[in-house]
């Protein structure tokens, strides 16, 4: 009888510890997926998201603190530039995904159109009425760190268009670029901890954007900073826990935005030695991550996941970016947005608003490898 509870007790043991081993490696049939193509016709399908929507003002999420009735003001009085498209946020990415495209496509259908309505948004008088939002007692901390990010994403775009039109509108636009910087400079040192969540305050993903821009208009005082910081926060991490991912209303990976910052921050050597305790997984060249499932795109929250599936998709290719042994995550990243494009451009506000950013900017990141 003795030998009998051993022997089922060795068997639990045994049940257990295969089925963790399933769970902690993700591994799936590998399959070759179509490579996504950012062409002028899907340019143009893109370009109708934000059209659709940097001129709406309602419904409209500010995210305000409010001082008292005098604050209590429709959107397009408080943000003159940034009303439309839900929340300041994602009209500053919109606003990108347009000079992002345009950029790409100078024969973009309706092009002059559009450089009309970045013209006439980002004017001088309209940036200098969203920097004075950002010195009032109450908000001084608005939009940290995602919007803070796609602003300087937005003025990354601005200043590497080889065009009259971006030249004026990066200056029009240089005051709320400059104020953003120093809130950076100011908050980053104060950041004890860092954000590791899958939404807007994700730390990892704030710094990777401000590092690009950074990098690009040779900011050096920026660029350091983020170098102290990166490593600080990031440098001893190890065995990131990406099955727990995603969560249910996660947008970014909390594992791979922060590989995808390192990558920029670290030499090759340390990049290599380093990625290779924070997700040892991801060498294996039989590694699968399921792309995030939405289960109803009417929801704001859960659509969340179709985001995911993009920004999880430049993180990867982000990784594998001159690095041959991670060659197989570009074929990843290509499951994932092909996974969710298709879904991206209907009549759901909710994900409209928002989600053809996402797209460009993973889109973009294919051409980078």
């Amino acid at each position: 009888m003795k030998n009998i509870y051993i022997l089922f007790f060795v068997f639990i043991v045994l049940s257990c510890n295969s089925r963790n081993k399933d769970k902690e490696s993700p591994n799936m049939k590998i399959e070759i997926a179509e490579i996504p193509t950012l062409n002028i016709t899907e340019a143009t399908r893109l370009a109708q998201l934000p059209l659709n929507c940097m001129e709406v003002e309602y419904p409209n999420k500010l995210g305000q603190t409010i001082g008292g009735s005098e604050d209590l003001k429709a959107p397009k009085e408080l943000h003159p530039a940034f009303y439309g498209c839900f929340d300041w946020h994602s009209a500053v990415h919109g606003h990108w995904s347009l000079v992002s495209l345009l950029k790409q496509f100078p024969a973009l259908k309706g092009a002059e159109s559009i450089k009309e309505k970045l013209l006439l948004n980002l004017s001088k008088e309209n940036i200098l009425k969203e920097v004075q939002y950002f010195q009032g007692k109450h908000n001084k901390t608005y939009e940290r760190t995602y919007g803070w990010a796609w602003l300087l994403k937005l003025a990354e775009e601005l200043h590497s268009w080889n065009d009259p039109v971006a030249r004026q509108l990066e200056d029009n636009l240089q005051p709320l670029t400059d104020l953003i910087i120093e809130k950076y400079i100011e908050f980053l040192p104060k950041l004890n901890y860092p954000i590791r969540v899958g939404e807007h305050p994700n730390t990892a993903f704030g710094l990777s954007f401000a590092w690009d821009y950074a990098i690009l208009v040779g900011h050096k005082e920026l660029k350091t900073l983020i170098n102290e910081i990166a490593r600080k926060f990031y440098l001893n991490d190890q065995n990131c826990p990406l099955i727990w991912e995603p969560s249910g209303f996660d947008f970014l990976s909390p594992c791979l935005e922060e590989a995808a910052l390192m990558k920029r921050v670290l030499s090759t050597e340390e990049f290599r030695s380093w990625i290779g305790e924070f997700l040892p997984q991801l060498k294996d060249k039989h590694f699968g991550l399921a792309p995030g499932r939405v289960s109803d795109r009417t929801d704001g929250k859960l659509v969340h996941l179709d985001g995911v599936n993009f920004s999880r998709a430049w993180s990867l290719y982000k990784i594998a970016e001159g690095f041959s042994e991670y060659d197989h995550l570009k074929n990843l990243a290509n499951h994932h947005i092909n996974h969710s494009l298709p879904s991206i451009v209907d009549d759901n506000y909710e994900g409209g608003h928002w989600l053809g950013s996402f797209a460009i900017y993973a889109l973009n990141s294919i051409d980078n490898n």
